[in-house]
């Protein structure tokens, strides 16, 4: 399989697109070669343009990490020649775009090209052994987190550029958003408050910082995300902490009057780029009360922590290769890509109403923050 993917300029304004990202993992993989590289910078680019490349027949599939707002144009450029498109999250930049990129006509053809949102972190290994100690029904709250700290990301960057999609919620909330809907394996029906930070220098109003929101979920539970693009130098781990509602537990062991409690608390630190480290802790606060009186007869916590670079560690069942402990969560998500344009099973996957769901929370996160949602595109 040949892979083109888009970069944009190294210029200050511009994000770079990590081609170690790109040429290391697919060096990786045996059955991808990265067939060329365009940037908005011609001369980086080698002569080549968007078009000419799409026109490519030699090209099999692109990677878009273009800035947020070139998304949509891009993607759906590609799936009309023909290309399987490996998308930078957030897909797109509202929810208005999601539902036509990903109802595009050319989808629903027997031979339809392959399109994937690029949310890396929802494929590391870790993140799936800590969802297998979640019963999403009986979660109670979830709180998320993620930074970046302040020297990496400056205010003339297009992560703060409104007419391309900037702002912490597009930027960073993808990933708690993403994990959350993981944890409830449902829909938000509400941001009950978004809270956001902006620059008041009369050139970023609109380009959040850093945010804080809570979402309020069918099963009655609530959730926190936080994320700035402005943190401390001590870069902190991700982190997603999930409390469970307490639950009666057998035990055959008690007496008729008397029952088990427990009320659960699983942790992952370091979601995001779990590779590099990442811990999942699992908390068991266990209680036996009288049933009459709910009187506490004895308490006691059983902790736990856990690790999983591979799905050999996870404990998953896999339609391919376990993975290596070196894998980052975009090689992990790289597999998965080929297998499904190679019509072979996919162990994880995100689909395309996945995809407009996402889009859908992250436009009820800037409803409520009162910076509106982010433009729409005019290509059609």
């Amino acid at each position: 399989m040949s892979l083109f993917t888009t970069s944009s300029s190294t210029a200050s304004r511009n994000k770079v697109v990590p081609l170690w990202e790109i040429r290391g993992h697919a060096k990786s993989h045996p059955e991808v070669v990265v067939q060329a590289v365009a940037a908005r910078n011609r001369a980086r680019a080698e002569k080549d343009t968007y078009e000419e490349i799409l026109e490519d027949p030699n090209i099999d599939a692109v990677l878009i990490p273009l800035p947020n707002g070139l998304h949509y144009e891009w993607a759906a450029r590609a799936i009309e020649a023909g290309k399987h498109v490996l998308l930078e999250k957030p897909s797109v930049n509202n929810e208005e775009e999601a539902l036509k990129l990903f109802r595009m006509p050319e989808l629903s053809r027997p031979d339809a090209p392959v399109i994937l949102e690029a949310c890396h972190s929802r494929f590391h290994p870790a993140v799936h052994k800590f969802l297998s100690f979640i019963t999403p029904a009986d979660v109670e709250h979830v709180y998320t987190d993620v930074m970046v700290p302040w020297l990496l990301i400056g205010k003339d960057r297009i992560e703060f550029s409104y007419d391309l999609g900037g702002g912490s919620i597009m930027a960073l909330g993808t990933y708690n958003f993403a994990m959350l809907r993981m944890i409830f394996a449902d829909e938000p029906e509400e941001c009950t408050s978004c809270s956001p930070s902006v620059w008041a220098d009369g050139l970023h109003g609109r380009c959040d910082y850093h945010f804080e929101a809570d979402f309020r979920f069918p099963n009655g539970g609530t959730a926190s995300a936080t994320a700035t693009m402005q943190g401390p130098l001590l870069w902190k781990p991700s982190e997603a902490r999930v409390t469970h509602r307490p639950v009666v537990v057998a035990d055959p062991s008690l007496p008729d009057t008397q029952e088990k409690i427990k009320t659960r608390q699983v942790t992952l630190h370091g979601y995001m780029h779990a590779v590099l480290c990442h811990r999942i802790d699992v908390k068991d606060s266990f209680v036996i009360r009288n049933k009459a009186d709910a009187r506490p007869v004895k308490t006691w916590v059983e902790s736990s922590s856990h690790k999983a670079y591979s799905f050999r560690d996870a404990g998953c069942k896999r339609s391919g290769p376990d993975g290596e402990d070196w894998w980052m969560p975009y090689r992990y998500q790289l597999e998965e890509f080929v297998n499904r344009i190679k019509g072979r099973p996919t162990s994880y996957w995100i689909d395309g109403e996945d995809s407009i769901k996402q889009m859908r929370m992250v436009d009820m996160a800037y409803e409520k923050s009162g910076l509106g949602l982010r433009p729409t595109s005019q290509y059609s």
